[in-house]
């Protein structure tokens, strides 16, 4: 039986081929510093991530202190731009698992900010690698609605059959499922493991170098 070929890979970013966690932190403490708020563990800030920058910053200043918010959202812009690739770095094994795919579409799709997608991808020295990203336009878009996914396959002229979405959180394998493409899980990331392998994906890969020749 010949092999299933993936002429499109569609890639989650945070959790799935770069650890931000640390950058994301500090840009939140930073912003919580200047906003006279208490600062929170690494942990609790990126138990927030996931479902893009708002609700990162409504969770991290507090429900009780909603007159804080639009403020935090112009400071931490400027400090996540500062701080986005101080630490941060391909998970290992990501970079050799990019250039083995070398011959197919390699597309980010993100709930997080197109800016500072960017500006992570330009300061990873990756902008030849990609052939399109993609961002939400607004929150209704974040995964796992498929909007994103299903533009970024009619930017790329795209076959929904010859795709596959790599993620690490129940977002990506739902939005896969919903815009009916094939769903990879990935388990080195942020996302819950049981979760999302109670979603079925149609591919599990425990580190990446299982990415490596599945398709």
């Amino acid at each position: 039986m010949t092999k299933w070929r993936a002429e499109v890979l569609l890639f989650d970013f945070d959790g799935t081929l770069i650890d931000s966690k640390v950058d994301i932190a500090t840009a939140v403490n930073c912003t919580l510093r200047d906003l006279g708020l208490p600062i929170r563990s690494v942990e609790e800030i990126f138990s927030f991530v996931g479902d893009g920058v708002k609700r990162l910053l409504r969770l991290s200043v507090g429900e009780e202190n909603p007159e804080q918010y639009e403020r935090a959202l112009e400071v931490f812009r400027l400090h996540y731009l500062e701080h986005c690739v101080e630490t941060t770095r391909w998970y290992p094994g990501i970079w050799e698992v990019l250039q083995h795919y070398k011959d197919r579409t390699r597309v980010i799709v993100t709930n997080k900010s197109l800016e500072y997608t960017l500006a992570i991808v330009d300061g990873l020295q990756a902008s030849d690698v990609f052939r399109h990203v993609e961002a939400p336009r607004d929150t209704s878009e974040l995964k796992p609605e498929p909007v994103m996914l299903e533009r970024a396959l009619e930017v790329l002229g795209a076959d929904r059959s010859d795709t596959v979405m790599i993620g690490d959180s129940t977002n990506d394998v739902r939005a896969a499922q919903a815009a009916g493409i094939r769903a990879c899980a990935v388990g080195y990331g942020y996302g819950n493991r049981e979760r999302v392998a109670a979603l079925n994906p149609d591919f599990y890969c425990e580190t990446p170098h299982d990415l490596l020749d599945l398709w």
